[in-house]
């Protein structure tokens, strides 16, 4: 069976790299672009509104022009596009009219769907009823245990962190939807003078930066680092934290959580997506959810619970770990490929004519 893959690596999230190496050795895998000149059995696509991310609204167009353009010439062929539902939008909404075309056009080339939750696909499948023509599964999102690690005291002396402090972390990304700024807000009114809030991560504008800074600038409990995380520090902050904190104002699955719980984190997240799920597969004790906007109450709640009693590692339930993605993954591949021709199969024109 022959793949390719868009991404198999990306320097922001090793998921795909994990998937893509989880396979079974008969599966394999190209990085886009591949040679569009050989025939691929699938198309595997994570993220395709990343495109819808660049600034220049052209350059955005051009650039999903190009993908739908590929993706028909790979589908006459024969080959299944398989879509990872990561977003049901871009995060960003920077084109608003042209994401409205890109999914009209993108959901009928698609052949199968995989979601990382049960609530992801339902969510999904609400959005694009198209969806529940085709090939659907779900396929959690991989732990990232076994990425090294150090113990809490030495990652808070590398930090310049006080050994008794309580501290909360949020790492990571850092976008709008994310919430920091309504994070540190919320962390100035914690009242425990042994409370430090620490954010890691890299802002994507310098509007955005400079609008946390300013709202962390009033706290000296509040430490910041604008930097890109590379793989290799994660352990050092995750280490360093008694509770992990990702207050999203809209998720629908999070690697970040997940990152957390592989270093025998607890987390707090919004009651939002898949975190309900996620809280029923690694138990209340060490996912915890809060409804409505983040408030400095719902903070030290968190840090109190953060210092409940637990063992030592978090367990990892069978469906997170490698061994059961891959061999699901390549299944979904099989099953698709064996699958007769659907309604989500068309030509361009059909698809244009239909979108009028």
């Amino acid at each position: 069976m022959r793949i390719l893959a868009w991404p198999v690596k990306s320097s922001s999230n090793p998921y795909t790299s994990l998937v893509y190496s989880a396979l079974d050795p008969r599966a394999h895998v190209d990085p886009w672009p591949g040679n569009l000149a050989r025939r691929y059995d699938i198309w595997h696509v994570h993220w395709p509104d990343a495109l819808l991310n660049i600034p220049n609204s052209a350059h955005a167009a051009f650039k999903i022009a190009g993908m739908f353009a590929a993706s028909d010439v790979m589908r006459a062929r024969g080959t299944k596009l398989i879509w990872t539902i990561h977003n049901l939008s871009s995060h960003e909404a920077l084109h608003p009219r042209l994401e409205s075309w890109f999914w009209r056009q993108f959901i009928p080339r698609v052949d199968g769907a995989i979601s990382l939750s049960n609530s992801g696909l339902a969510a999904a499948t609400q959005r694009f009823p198209q969806l529940k023509q085709i090939s659907t599964t779900v396929i959690r999102h991989g732990h990232y245990r076994d990425k090294g690690s150090y113990d809490r005291e030495s990652a808070r002396v590398r930090l310049a962190l006080p050994e008794h402090a309580i501290t909360a972390v949020f790492f990571g990304a850092i976008r709008s939807y994310k919430n920091v700024d309504l994070l540190v807000r919320a962390f100035r009114d914690v009242k425990s003078p042994d409370a430090i809030l620490y954010v890691v991560g890299n802002p994507n504008s310098m509007k955005l930066a400079d609008d946390i800074q300013k709202e962390a600038s009033r706290d000296s409990r509040v430490h910041m680092r604008f930097k890109f995380v590379e793989n290799h520090e994660v352990p050092l902050y995750l280490s360093a934290a008694n509770l992990v904190v990702l207050p999203y104002r809209d998720v629908l699955n999070s690697g970040s959580a997940l990152m957390a719980l592989s270093y025998n984190r607890p987390v707090l997240v919004p009651n939002l997506g898949s975190m309900g799920e996620l809280q029923k597969d690694f138990s209340s004790n060490w996912v915890r959810t809060y409804d409505g906007p983040l408030t400095a109450s719902i903070l030290e709640e968190g840090l109190s619970w953060a210092g409940n009693s637990r063992h030592a590692e978090c367990s990892l339930p069978k469906s997170y770990s490698w061994e059961t993605i891959g061999a699901q993954t390549l299944q979904f591949y099989e099953n698709v490929i064996a699958n007769p021709a659907h309604d989500a199969i068309r030509s361009v024109g059909s698809i244009l004519q239909e979108n009028k």
